[in-house]
């Protein structure tokens, strides 16, 4: 059984194995061939997660928005309008007199307005924290791209490493039809045992057998990929084949220091812990405004009528005329402690987000030092690997050509095969090692991804 391309990564083990995408109908019925690029922008585009990020962006957006417009005066008006009805028939005596009675309207109507002259800080101070809630926003959408580009990278080159096992086994299995063809030719003649012809004629159909596996495998990991950009099913889906892929184990290694201090400059999980230690300190600062007094402004201007006042409307509502403006002077004194205990909860939420900033600079540095270890390892892998792939498939030449004129006696032979396919799994299982673990480790210094 061929061994399946494995993340290196600590980080991707700790990925879900399940991305939501959002389907694109525009793509229903068709056939598409992506290269890795395209496969990352589409699923950068249409995964739920990263959408679902960008919505709440907008939420955030819309915070800062309300907050700053929270510094501007406010402006209400009110209008009251009543109608009572009157009746001065009984004078209380018990005896019928005669009297007036009818209905009296009257109306009261004002604006009002208000605006925070001083408050501690404490508007400026959301203004500025909402703000960074915006940036964090934005490195939210960034990390999550980040996860799924390398879930889509692994993904995309187990396909290749399907494909390259293909274009081996495939050459092998026309090899050994080549040879069953010839051993049956002797066969015929009598100049070869009936034991040699039906061994190769069973070794034809396990490579046939091992052949249609590694479509299946093939298949299998398109149908994976597919998924997790959850292309519609009638989607005929393939993934574009590079024409070649740079791989080598005499690249240098950019040194694990200078890795570390790049993925600490560029990582948006660094850069949003930054973020969260700065926010908690403003819920600091707000929480001291509980502290000082807050002063506002206000103004009103109101009128109102009567029906039956012996003045008309117009004049009631002119003379009535009233205007106002002042000032209001809140002074804590005794909060019961309240202020004091908000302040210290907001001290505990910055110590505990300083916290959080430290875990995952150590989780980030631990994982680009695996990262590292995991390109020194490959490399070490893929040098024995091809040196003994490049001896194992000549001397599987050379037993095919003592086969071929006779020389050489059908089991050893086969044995001589195995130790080929063998050593051909493992060249091609290193090469793609070595191509994931080079662009994990060049991804985590700020690199892209490219093939």
């Amino acid at each position: 059984m061929l061994l399946k391309l494995k993340f290196t990564c600590t980080l991707l083990l700790l990925l879900g194995l399940t991305r939501l995408y959002a389907q694109d109908s525009t793509l229903v019925g068709k056939t598409i061939k992506w290269d890795l690029s395209q496969c990352i922008d589409y699923a950068k585009k249409n995964n739920i997660q990263i959408n679902s990020l960008r919505l709440s962006k907008q939420l955030s957006q819309q915070d800062l928005e309300l907050a700053r417009a929270a510094k501007l005066p406010d402006l209400s008006a009110s209008a009251t309008q009543n109608f009572s009805h009157y009746n001065t028939n009984n004078n209380g005596s018990g005896l019928n007199n005669n009297g007036n009675s009818g209905f009296v309207a009257s109306g009261n109507y004002g604006v009002n307005s208000s605006v925070t002259l001083f408050n501690g800080g404490l508007l400026n101070n959301t203004i500025s924290q909402k703000g960074l809630v915006l940036q964090s926003s934005n490195l939210n959408i960034l990390q999550q791209e980040n996860d799924i580009t390398l879930q889509i990278t692994q993904a995309y080159l187990a396909i290749l490493l399907d494909k390259e096992n293909i274009l081996y086994n495939t050459d092998l299995v026309n090899t050994t039809i080549a040879q069953v063809k010839l051993e049956q030719q002797r066969y015929d003649v009598g100049s070869v045992a009936r034991k040699d012809l039906i061994q190769l004629q069973a070794q034809q159909a396990a490579d046939q057998y091992t052949l249609t596996n590694l479509k299946n495998t093939q298949r299998s990991d398109v149908l994976t990929l597919k998924q997790y950009l959850l292309l519609p099913s009638n989607v005929d889906f393939d993934i574009v084949r590079p024409d070649t892929i740079v791989t080598s184990s005499s690249v240098a290694v950019t040194p694990l220091n200078e890795a570390q201090d790049s993925a600490y400059r560029t990582r948006p999980e660094i850069k949003n812990g930054q973020l969260g230690v700065q926010i908690s300190q403003y819920d600091v600062a707000k929480a001291q405004a509980g502290y000082l007094p807050s002063l506002v402004a206000g103004g009103s201007i109101g009128s109102g009528y009567a029906t039956g006042s012996g003045s008309g409307y117009f004049n009631q509502i002119g003379n009535g005329l009233t205007e106002q403006i002042g000032l209001t002077l809140a002074i804590p004194i005794f909060t019961r402690r309240v202020v004091r205990t908000q302040v210290e909860e907001a001290k505990i939420n910055v110590q505990q987000s300083k916290l959080d900033l430290q875990n995952t600079k150590y989780v980030l540095s631990q994982t680009v030092e695996r990262a590292y270890i995991n390109v020194q390892n490959a490399q070490g892998q893929y040098d024995a690997a091809n040196e003994e792939f490049k001896y194992s498939k000549e001397s599987y030449r050379i037993a095919s050509e003592q086969l071929k004129v006779g020389v050489a006696n059908t089991v050893d032979f086969l044995l001589q095969k195995n130790l080929y396919v063998q050593a051909q799994q493992a060249f091609v299982q290193a090469k793609y090692n070595l191509i994931l673990s080079l662009r994990i480790y060049d991804f985590y210094r700020g690199q892209p991804i490219k093939l």
